[in-house]
C-alpha cells in the first residue's frame, strides 16, 4: 500500500468518519436554518425585489431611463454582463480543469463553485437581454426556419457569437452540477423523513443506488463533462471580449483581449467564490471542510491570475505607445489621466496591488484578510469593465461627440437587484442542497482525513512501507 506522506496538511479536519461527513453536511437540510441565514436570505431578497421593480419600470418607460446618451451606449450594463460572465468562470474552472488534475482540494468547494456558475450567467442575461433595445425581436438570435428568409440575419455580429457561447456553457454548467449532484439527492432521500422531502429526493436522484457500476459511470460522465467545460470556459470569455475586440474604437481593436479576458475572469471567479465559501463556512459550521489550506490555495490562484491581469495592463500601455498611434496612445492616457481618471486607478490597485498582499503567509490563511481582499478583487474588476467601456466611449474620434456618463437612479436599482437575485439564490440552494459534495470528500477521507492521516504516521514512521 502507498501511503501520501505526512507533511501534507490533512484537507478534512477532525476525526471524522463516513457518517460524521454525511451528518455534518445534511445537517443545514434537515434542521433550521441558523439566524445569519435568515438575516442574509431578507437583505438579498429586498435588493432582488427593488431590481425587479427597477426592472419593470425600465420595461415600462423604455431604455431612456438609464444614463447611456448618444456617445456612451454601451454603459452600465454591457459592464455588468460582461463581469457576471466573469463570476461565472471560476465555477467551472474549480470543477472541470481540477478535476482533470486530480486535485484533492477542489472537493470541499466545486459543488458551491458550479451553483455559482449558474446563477451569475442568469444574472448576465438579464442585462443582455433588455440591451438589444428591441427584445421582442430576440428570437432572431436563434436558429431559425429558412422561411424566414436567412437563416441569422447577422452571423458577423459577436454579439450572435455570445448567444451561442453562453447559452452551450450555460448548459454544460447545469449537467455537470446537476450530475454532480446525484450521489447526494441519494444519500438525502435515503435520510429525510417527510413524505414530500422524500418524494422530491428521489425524484431528483434519478434511482442513484451507489453500486459499482453506478460509481464507474459517474465517473466517466464527470470526466468526459470536464473535458467538454474546459475548453467553453476559454471560448466563452474570448467571444465576450470579441464584442470589443472586433470594433474599430481605439484602445479596444486589440488581440491581447481573449486572453486578458479570461485570466480577469477567473480572478474575479475566484475571489468571488472565496467570498461565498467563507459566509457558508461560517453559517454551516463547515471549518473542518473548508480549511486554511483550501483558502491559502485559492488565494495562491488569485496571486497568479492577478499578477497576469496586471501584466496584460502594461502591455496594453506598451502596445499604444509603440504602435506610434495617436488614436491609441490618446484613449489610454485619457483612461489614467482623464475625466475618469479616478476608475483607472480604483482598477489598478484593486487588481494590481491588492492581490499581491497574498505574497505574506500571514495575509493569505488570515480569513478576515481573505474575505476583505476578495471583495476588494472583485470591486476592482467591475471597475476593469467599466474603465474599458465608458473613458473610451467619452472620447471617442470626434471632440464634437465628447460628453461623460452617470448611470441613473434605474440602473444602480438593477445592478444591486440582480446581486439581491445571485445571494438569494445561492442562500436557497445552500439550504435545500448539500452545499458540499460528501461523496467526494469521502473518497479521500482514508488519505486527507486527519485522523487517518495520523493512524497511517503511526503504522509506517516514514510514510512508506
Amino acid at each position: 500500500m502507498h501511503a501520501e506522506s505526512e507533511i501534507r496538511i490533512p484537507l478534512i479536519l477532525g476525526n471524522k468518519t463516513y457518517r460524521n461527513i454525511s451528518d455534518d453536511i445534511i445537517a443545514p437540510i434537515e434542521g433550521k436554518a441558523a439566524r445569519g441565514w435568515y438575516t442574509l436570505i431578507t437583505v438579498c431578497a429586498v435588493c432582488f425585489l427593488w431590481g425587479i421593480g427597477c426592472l419593470a419600470y425600465t420595461i415600462g418607460v423604455g431604455i431612456g431611463s438609464w444614463g447611456s446618451n448618444n456617445g456612451v451606449d454601451w454603459a452600465w450594463d454591457i459592464t455588468n454582463f460582461v463581469w457576471w460572465i466573469g463570476i461565472g468562470h471560476a465555477g467551472t474552472l474549480i470543477s472541470a480543469v481540477l478535476l482533470l488534475f486530480r486535485q484533492k482540494w477542489r472537493m470541499a468547494i466545486n459543488r458551491s463553485a458550479e451553483a455559482m456558475t449558474i446563477f451569475a450567467v442568469l444574472c448576465a442575461a438579464i442585462f443582455v437581454t433588455l440591451h438589444t433595445g428591441r427584445p421582442w425581436l430576440d428570437y432572431m438570435l436563434f436558429p431559425l426556419p429558412n422561411q424566414f428568409g436567412s437563416l441569422w440575419p447577422n452571423f458577423n455580429s459577436p454579439l450572435l457569437w455570445d448567444v451561442f457561447a453562453v447559452s452551450t456553457y450555460a448548459t454544460v454548467s447545469i449537467v455537470f452540477w446537476y450530475i454532480g449532484l446525484i450521489p447526494d439527492f441519494g444519500m438525502i432521500r435515503d435520510r429525510v423523513i417527510k413524505p414530500w422531502q422524500k418524494k422530491m429526493y428521489s425524484t431528483l436522484s434519478f434511482g442513484w443506488g451507489g453500486s459499482a457500476r453506478h460509481w464507474s459511470r459517474f465517473e466517466e460522465v464527470s470526466l468526459v463533462l470536464a473535458g467538454l467545460s474546459t475548453p467553453l470556459v476559454f471560448s466563452v470569455h474570448s467571444i465576450v471580449s470579441f464584442d470589443f475586440a472586433t470594433s474599430v474604437v481605439p484602445g479596444w481593436h486589440t488581440t491581447i483581449f481573449p486572453p486578458y479576458f479570461v485570466s480577469g475572469a477567473v480572478f474575479s471567479g475566484f475571489a468571488m467564490v472565496l467570498t461565498l465559501m467563507l459566509v457558508v463556512r461560517k453559517i454551516y459550521k463547515l471549518e473542518h471542510y473548508v480549511t486554511i489550506k483550501h483558502i491559502e490555495y485559492m488565494n495562491i490562484v488569485i496571486i497568479v491570475t492577478g499578477s497576469i491581469v496586471g501584466v496584460a495592463y502594461l502591455t496594453e500601455l506598451f502596445v499604444a505607445w509603440y504602435s506610434g498611434v495617436e488614436w491609441e496612445q490618446y484613449a489610454f492616457l485619457n483612461r489614467a489621466t482623464g475625466p475618469l481618471a479616478w476608475s483607472y486607478w480604483i482598477m489598478m490597485s484593486c487588481n494590481v496591488l491588492s492581490p499581491q498582499l497574498f505574497w505574506f503567509k500571514k495575509i493569505r490563511t488570515s480569513i478576515l484578510a481573505t474575505f476583505i481582499l476578495s471583495i476588494v478583487v472583485n470591486i476592482g474588476m467591475w471597475f476593469e469593465r467599466f474603465v474599458i467601456i465608458v473613458p473610451t466611449l467619452c472620447r471617442t474620434y470626434l471632440p464634437s461627440s465628447w460628453n461623460t456618463y452617470t448611470p441613473s437612479f434605474i440602473d444602480i436599482g438593477i445592478f444591486v437587484g440582480t446581486i439581491g437575485m445571485f445571494g438569494t439564490f445561492f442562500l436557497l440552494f445552500s439550504r435545500y442542497f448539500p452545499v458540499i459534495a460528501q461523496a467526494e470528500l469521502k473518497t479521500i477521507l482514508k488519505q486527507s482525513g486527519e485522523s487517518q492521516k495520523k493512524a497511517a504516521a503511526e503504522i509506517t514512521p516514514h510514510g512508506h512501507h
